[in-house]
């Protein structure tokens, strides 16, 4: 399998979820050896060191989304989705220039990530790259909180998946998908980020979500969506946590053969998947 970059530079504009700013990414090939992987540099910061590799390692704060920082602690906030697009085209070498510390949410889904990167175009390196094949059942649990997610052997990338929420309106929705471009495209990129009504005070009380709106996150009210023009699918919101789980997996590096199993599961759930992933296949 070969390692893969972009052909072309291109620009992506938007707001940031959490603190509202503007925010602008240039995605650049990446050209040498030395920018091996998925590197972010920070534009806007000049006294400090402002490269961030994605490494499981460089990983913080997981309650609201993925986040990573480096040894001068500077940041990147909400890289799940850029992840996600990524790790669906392919991309396992890229250099991210951002001004701003999080990612644009655009719509609340990775369908503008995606349309871009293929704007860009997607070319072959020389170098080859290791998939990380699970060929023995890796499981995380926190059953404190009923949370579980586990990586077990399959020839391909499979992710079934479950959310249950104590809610008048959105409960248990199951979904699985054989995960290929194609699949992706049509059933899980234009999923949208969600959040239920009653956390939109708390979330802004403590400067997040500065930047959400109903035209970049579906809010869930008592009885449905409040966003005028409803859902994109009826089971968007586990669609969306499929999304999630496939750019939190891409903090790998590489692509993965795996069947993965979900349930209830989140970022930090994720993170720890993917921390004992790396640490035995990698």
């Amino acid at each position: 399998m070969k390692r893969k970059t972009i052909k072309n530079s291109v620009e992506i504009l938007g707001i940031g979820l959490h603190k509202g700013e503007e925010i602008k990414l240039t995605l650049r090939p990446s050209e040498n050896n030395d920018e091996r992987g998925i590197i972010f540099k920070r534009i806007d910061v000049s006294d400090k060191n402002n490269v961030i590799k994605v490494d499981y390692r460089n990983l913080f704060d997981l309650e609201r989304g993925t986040n990573i920082r480096n040894e001068d602690d500077v940041k990147v906030h909400t890289i799940e989705h850029f992840l996600s697009s990524l790790s669906i085209t392919g991309v396992t070498d890229i250099l991210v220039e951002i001004l701003g510390n999080e990612l644009p949410i655009l719509d609340g889904s990775s369908a503008g990530f995606v349309e871009k990167l293929l704007e860009a175009g997607i070319v072959e390196l020389n170098e080859e790259i290791e998939p990380a094949v699970i060929t023995e059942p890796v499981i995380f649990s926190d059953e404190k909180a009923g949370k579980y997610v586990m990586a077990l052997p399959y020839d391909g990338f499979k992710i079934s998946y479950t959310i249950d929420f104590n809610h008048s309106f959105l409960k248990s929705q199951y979904y699985e998908l054989e995960v290929n471009l194609e699949n992706y495209m049509e059933n899980i990129a234009k999923c949208r980020t969600f959040a239920f009504d009653y956390e939109i005070d708390f979330l802004k009380k403590n400067n997040l979500a500065l930047g959400g709106s109903l035209e970049n996150a579906v809010v869930v009210g008592a009885e449905g969506p409040l966003n005028p023009e409803g859902l994109r699918y009826p089971d968007e919101f586990v669609r969306h946590k499929i999304l999630d789980i496939i750019g939190d997996l891409y903090v790998l590096g590489t692509p993965i053969k795996a069947h993965i199993i979900a349930i209830r599961a989140g970022h930090y759930v994720n993170s720890r998947l993917t921390e004992m992933i790396a640490k035995k296949y990698l």
